[in-house]
């Protein structure tokens, strides 16, 4: 959802290309439908999105050289579900089974590729997929990634690991795609991950300066180009099917007068590219509603330029993308290799950086990604309890809704106009209650399956972490399930009179444990019964304005634990320097906030919106004003304190409080180190694998673009020490001088640029927000042990709920350290694993709606370490799952599988495409025994003894 401005090119080449061959153009139509951005999604299918496949399905049906890609799957699920005649099925399967419907990407939506996490990726995707493969068969084998906003290298290798043959993208610097056209560089294969072979290379193409829209300008007429259905309206479409800016129908008197400007546009394309076709994308957001205009009027242009192609040097068809990139392929040529670099930051104009999405819209990034992990903890859950009790009380269709409730809100809070909070006000509460009500839904299903103070570990790892409970009392004893007392903590009253109760908890993986609280008003210090509760220490600072920043370094208070030495600056309130003690280390180091003011007045100059960051001017900042009662911005460090080596001394976890902020205000961290890092940064794509990002200089607006997404980690370095901060949500993060690095955490904006107000697209967010960030600080070799394994803690916390006593007791499910458990699920979707039996079952219309399927696990294992990061936690890793699962149930099958599930990897052959330095990987599953190498994410379909089923 943006807008996208065309320009022609008078100065185009011949119609002639090799061989004497006219250019062959694939004329693809599609419609580019958002889930959300403006309008909720309610609205969109109202509008328009119900009329889409209406219209496509009975126009397809009609012509048999008609083609269209349907890329979003939400809106054909529920066309499908709710609006679809058993007409349109019928029709819908054939044209899926002849080819010239066809599927493309197959996710519930076209993620963002910035701010989105790993999980949440390929949920949306599995989701999705699963959904196309039960009903009609098909595997999507290419992607249409053409409004995201920047592309990751993250993306190529998830979709090259669920099958595709090829991956399409759009949006990168203008300046790097202007480059790459001139030298006709916008085609490669992408290898985005540095320590994968050719399991993960993908074909790439890069859409040219048009985009995914089919050029608007006419020089005959002053309506939309080729779209001769019009405009959408909301709320209603119009009853008289007259739309506004109707483009003037094809006619012998036009026909020739659209002939010459879209074959002068397809020559000016086809100038960039290495071969003679040429990828002719026909639509645009929110089109093909009325897909009689559009066909009606587009068959007869075809047809006349068909009929003088000879003259005019250029041949038309309708097309799929699979049609295109097949005719790619059989060009045989040799294709540049690109590496794991990824097209992020992204710049449409020199003083357009879309680096502020990154932050905005804190509270839903942060939402999204809670709803993620606890999605992520009920489906191990849920799995567990079906292999243990498969006769259980809990309704398995009942459980399966919840779960499915909650992976549709988080798959579809992935849109690239949703997690980015690049959406109007109305959209982004629609994502929130979509997000919150499927919550409360998986927080009903996980009370039913489990009945006390419940502590559940949803990691394949054995934990020691501290959980957070909110009490009415100050004096508190807990005791474990073995009625043994447990370390605990209270901190002292917040204004509403409850106060925090900290409990140190041991968790084996994927297990749960039972802890009872005891309540006292009075305090039993001295008791032998509970001398070992007792309240938190805690150091309180008077408020300080900024103009005590002068004075520092006279008054230091140490605070300590096993592994640090932290000094913090009485004066200014600031931590003033950390020494990592089991290396002897000390980094001077402060931390503080900083604003930058927005821009607002398009008159005035560059200015900062949902998606764009510009950066103006900056000042030190520690509280709203002199006067005021309340904190605008505050920190609280928690360090924790060791129990014998129990638990993780090395972090410090820091949350913060932020707002209401003043309008046309974003807020940073700034943490300002000792270290030598020269600007250089390393921040992760999609919480998957770390990119290096030097300080780039540019012409104009350097320093917006030198901001860059950090999903889940970040860290700057120099030879002696390494500095890393985790998130629970998406930030934007940049190094802007040596030794610093500074975290975009909250925006409120307003502007008066028309389009921007027109769509209510200003950001005037008012909400306090509250991030939280882990820090760590020690050698490279110290901490590239310990970085990706605590974000993926922060991630997936320990989960907290509570009821009476019921379950039994629950072993452990325990990894190899460099290992993760990334999925463990019961997708319930019913197809058979033998596509050949699966396909069968669809032609002879066998219903596999009727009953899911709940005896086939879905587990993903990742391997968390590049290759050469770690001596030993770098290596290659073998595990018997037989072995490894067998605290949950007895292995009785398993089988390894694409993805998303819906290849069988036996059969999965991926078009190989030639480069200079072709490699081969294959990968053969012995029995219950697997090894994984360095960054892969391997799939399996699990099924466990009838026993246990």
């Amino acid at each position: 959802g943006a807008v996208v401005v065309f320009v022609f090119c008078c100065c185009c080449s011949s119609g002639v290309t090799g061989e004497n061959k006219p250019i062959q153009a694939f004329v693809i139509p599609h419609s580019h439908m958002d889930v959300g951005w403006v309008y909720t999604i309610q609205e969109s299918m109202h509008a328009y999105g119900a009329n889409v496949y209406t219209s496509v399905t009975e126009e397809l049906s009609k012509a048999g050289d008609r083609r269209f890609i349907a890329v979003e799957q939400e809106f054909f699920r529920l066309w499908w579900d709710t609006v679809a005649t058993d007409s349109h099925r019928r029709q819908v399967r054939q044209l899926v089974k002849e080819g010239r419907f066809e599927f493309i990407i197959g996710g519930q939506v076209m993620h963002d590729e910035a701010v989105t996490d790993l999980d949440d990726e390929i949920l949306q995707m599995t989701e999705g997929h699963g959904f196309l493969y039960e009903t009609f068969g098909v595997r999507p084998q290419f992607s249409w990634h053409v409004d995201p906003f920047g592309a990751s290298a993250t993306t190529p290798v998830l979709f090259a690991l669920a099958g595709f043959n090829a991956h399409l993208i759009s949006r990168i610097d203008y300046d790097l795609k202007e480059t790459m056209q001139k030298n006709k560089k916008l085609q490669f294969v992408w290898r985005g991950s540095p320590s994968l072979k050719a399991q993960q290379e993908i074909f790439t193409h890069t859409m040219d300066q048009f985009s995914y829209c089919t050029p608007s300008y006419l020089p005959f007429s002053n309506s939309s180009g080729f779209y001769w259905n019009g405009v959408a309206l909301f709320p209603d479409p119009p009853k008289d099917g007259v739309y506004p800016n109707m483009s003037l129908p094809v006619t012998k008197d036009t026909v020739d007068a659209y002939a010459h400007t879209m074959v002068e546009n397809i020559k000016q394309r086809a100038a960039w590219f290495r071969t003679n076709h040429v990828l002719w994308p026909w639509g645009c957001d929110k089109q093909f509603y009325n897909s009689s205009v559009q066909f009606n009027n587009m068959d007869p242009l075809m047809k006349y330029i068909n009929q003088n192609s000879k003259e005019l040097g250029v041949t038309v068809q309708y097309s799929t993308l699979s049609e295109y990139f097949q005719a790619i392929y059989k060009s045989n040529l040799t294709w540049d290799a690109r590496g794991s670099e990824d097209f992020l930051p992204y710049s449409t104009e020199p003083y357009q950086a879309w680096t502020g999405f990154y932050a905005s819209r804190n509270v839903l990034k942060g939402v999204a990604r809670q709803a993620s992990s606890q999605l992520h903890a009920a489906e191990t859950l849920f799995t567990r309890y079906r292999i243990s009790f498969p006769d259980g009380p809990v309704a398995k269709d009942w459980a399966l809704g919840k779960l499915r409730a909650l992976r549709w809100a988080v798959s579809e809070v992935q849109h690239h106009d949703g997690i980015t909070g690049t959406e109007s006000p109305k959209v982004a509460d629609m994502y929130l209650q979509h997000l919150t009500q499927a919550m409360m839904g998986v927080e009903e299903l996980l009370a039913a399956m489990e009945q006390h103070v419940i502590v559940y570990n949803p990691l394949a790892w054995n934990i020691t972490n501290i959980i957070n409970l909110t009490v009415t009392l100050a004096n508190a004893a807990v005791f474990d399930d073995e009625g043994q007392p447990v370390p605990a903590q209270v901190r002292s009253a917040h204004s509403n009179g409850t106060y925090d109760l900290f409990i140190m908890v041991e968790l084996g993986g994927l297990q749960h444990r039972k802890y009872l609280i005891k309540f006292s008003e009075t305090s039993c210090s001295g008791s032998a019964k509970c001398s070992w509760t007792y309240e938190a220490k805690r150091v309180l600072f008077e408020r300080r304005s900024s103009r005590y920043r002068t004075r520092t370094g006279r008054r230091l208070l140490p605070v300590l634990n096993e592994c640090y030495k932290l000094m913090f600056d009485q004066d200014t309130n600031l931590l003033h320097s950390i020494t990592y003690l089991p290396e002897k280390t000390t980094v001077r180091m402060t931390q503080d906030f900083w604003e930058y003011h927005a821009n607002g007045d398009v008159e005035a100059g560059p200015i900062s919106d949902n998606y764009i960051f510009s950066a103006s001017i900056v000042r030190l900042f520690s509280s709203q004003e002199e006067g005021d009662k309340d904190y605008a911005y505050s920190i609280t460090t928690r360090v924790p304190e060791c129990f014998g080596t129990k638990v993780q001394c090395h972090r410090l976890e820091q949350t913060y409080s932020l707002g209401p902020l003043r309008l046309n205000t974003e807020v940073i961290l700034r943490t300002s180190s000792s270290l030598k890092n020269n600007r250089t940064l390393y921040t992760d794509d999609n919480g998957y694998q770390m990119m290096k990002r030097p300080y780039r200089n540019f012409t104009s607006n350097t320093f917006a673009r030198n901001y860059f997404p950090m999903v889940r980690a970040a860290y700057i370095e120099d030879d002696l020490s390494r500095l890393v901060l985790v998130s629970d949500r998406a930030h934007g993060v940049s190094s802007q001088a040596n030794g610093q690095v500074e975290v975009m955490l909250h925006r409120r904006l307003w502007n008066n640029l028309p389009w921007n107000l027109g769509y209510n697209l200003t950001l005037n967010d008012s909400s306090v927000v509250r991030p939280t960030l882990w820090m760590m600080l020690g050698s490279v070799g110290a901490t590239s042990k310990l970085y990706q394994r605590e974000a993926t803690e922060l991630q997936h916390r320990p989960v907290l709920w509570q009821k009476e006593p019921r379950s039994s007791s629950v072993h452990s499910v325990v990894l190899p350290p460099n290992l993760h458990l990334l999925s463990f699920s019961i997708p319930g979707w019913n197809y058979s694993s033998n596509h050949d039996v699966h396909l069968s079952h669809i032609h002879s219309g066998v219903d596999l709606h009727s009953e899911p399927d709940y005896g086939r696990v879905l587990l993903r294992i990742m391997h968390l370490f590049e290759e050469g990061e770690d001596p030993e936690l770098s290596k290659p890793v073998t595990i018997d799952f037989k072995d490894v699962l067998k605290g949950i149930g007895e292995v009785k099958a398993m089988e390894e599988r694409s993805l998303t599930g819906t290849w069988d990897v036996s059969s999965l052959q991926r078009w190989k495409w030639k480069t200079a330095d072709n490699s081969e990987t294959s990968k053969t599953l012995h029995s219950f025994n697997v090894t994984i190498s360095p960054k892969e994410i391997r799939t399996f379909f699990i099924h466990f003894s009838s026993k246990n089923l």
